[in-house]
């Protein structure tokens, strides 16, 4: 017990003073900052045609982490990527970006996650130069593996499509065939009332001429 009160307890107030006053020197920092955020806008209007190069240069050659947080800072990922984000405050000094110098020397004094107003005021301010980013949906694999056996379905229905359509067009064709009968049914009937509709031809009798009988004249008997 004596050696924790003596020891190691007096370690922890240390670490806990330092904290402390190293939060007060980055709030004080940050505080420094807000004041002269006016003059760095105006500063940046002005080299807004000059600057436009050089940030999109600088932020192409950045790391995908600080290309994230350059879009959508946040603490949690400021104070994780310290290392990083000091990195890309220094090439935006090398560009002389407005604002960007102050902001470097208190992330290098104090760490990025203890000035992350003025590192996120910078980053929105950088941000206005760069190109819409395009979003592209990402479908996760479970999904894509769901649409595949849909799709094979899909000529089975056309299968079953064209069978319904074959029974329908045999359906008709025997609805038809009835239709087709009592017309040949009926023909007969059409023919025999044209046979009693004709008259018969009247027989024409030709009077038979009786053959002609001659007779043979008498021979004389001789003369004498």
């Amino acid at each position: 017990m004596g050696y924790w009160n003596s020891k190691v307890v007096p370690k922890f107030k240390k670490l806990f003073e330092k904290n402390s006053a190293k939060k007060a020197a980055a709030a004080e920092a940050t505080k420094t900052f807000d004041e002269s955020k006016e003059t760095i806008n105006k500063e940046i209007e002005e080299k807004k045609t000059e600057l436009q190069p050089k940030v999109v240069e600088t932020y192409e050659a950045t790391s995908v982490e600080v290309k994230a947080l350059v879009r959508d800072p946040k603490v949690a990922g400021l104070k994780k990527n310290s290392a990083a984000v000091q990195k890309y405050l220094e090439e935006l000094v090398k560009i002389e970006f407005p604002g960007s110098k102050a902001v470097s020397e208190a992330s290098s004094s104090f760490g990025a996650g203890y000035v992350a107003g003025p590192v996120t005021f910078i980053f929105e301010k950088v941000s206005v130069f760069l190109p819409e980013e395009v979003k592209t949906k990402e479908i996760p694999v479970e999904e894509v593996k769901a649409e595949e056996p849909a799709k094979t379905e899909e000529p089975a229905k056309t299968e079953g499509t064209s069978g319904e359509k074959e029974e329908i067009v045999e359906e008709t064709k025997k609805d038809e065939t009835p239709e087709t009968a009592v017309v040949e049914e009926k023909k007969p009937e059409v023919e025999e009332k044209k046979e009693e509709a004709t008259p018969a031809p009247a027989v024409v009798e030709t009077p038979v001429k009786e053959p002609e009988t001659t007779t043979a004249p008498v021979a004389e008997p001789p003369k004498p």
